[in-house]
């Protein structure tokens, strides 16, 4: 990872987690699109619909326009539309955050006000995490690279209390315990809130 002054250059790890989640939904087929995920309020079309629109969300960020504009899910995506639609929005979303001076910008997305590197950070333990949770609904059918729950953890910890109340500003229920012997991914969404299908 690039460290540049004061902070983590999010990009090359955003990079690999689109990479990642691109994979990722390569895989879902039409029978999945129904099946429930960790994400309690979406089931996998809705789930990827999130992930699309809230892709499209940051690129507008980075492009310098009002993401808060940006409904954060997008609808009548055919069924087997989902990886064409992601990668179209990730292609523009690395784009829209390839300048440097946008790391140290201004931006608001929905927590506030905050520098480029930050909002970008955020969105890294977005993508990280929703890519589990479409994991866990389609069956784990790839290895998830280890190293980007590590940073998406990082950032959670940093900016979501251990203790807190879930509530409208935040997409995120209180930290749960870890199973045991859980590996980051498994800390991550404990500490976002979310147990694996068929744990409660």
């Amino acid at each position: 990872m690039t460290t540049t002054t004061g902070f983590t250059d999010p990009r090359p790890v955003y990079a690999r987690a689109t990479e990642q989640a691109a994979a990722l939904v390569k895989t879902v087929r039409p029978e999945h699109l129904g099946a429930p995920t960790p994400c309690s309020e979406f089931d996998v079309r809705a789930l990827l619909g999130h992930i699309v629109g809230a892709t499209r969300r940051i690129a507008v960020v980075g492009e310098g326009g009002d993401g808060m504009a940006v409904e954060p899910t997008t609808h009548g995506v055919a069924d087997d539309g989902w990886p064409a639609a992601y990668d179209e929005v990730r292609a523009r979303v690395l784009k829209a955050w390839a300048s440097d001076e946008r790391m140290t910008s201004p931006v608001r997305v929905p927590w506030g006000e905050v520098p480029g590197h930050a909002a970008l950070s955020g969105y890294v333990m977005e993508i990280v995490t929703h890519t589990w949770d479409l994991a866990e609904a389609v069956g784990h059918p790839l290895e998830l690279d280890p190293e980007l729950a590590e940073f998406a953890l990082a950032t959670a910890r940093r900016v979501l209390p251990d203790s807190r109340p879930r509530d409208a500003g935040t997409p995120f229920d209180g930290r749960r315990e870890a199973p045991e012997g859980a590996d980051v991914y498994g800390e991550l969404a404990a500490w976002l809130g979310r147990a694996p299908l068929g744990r409660a």
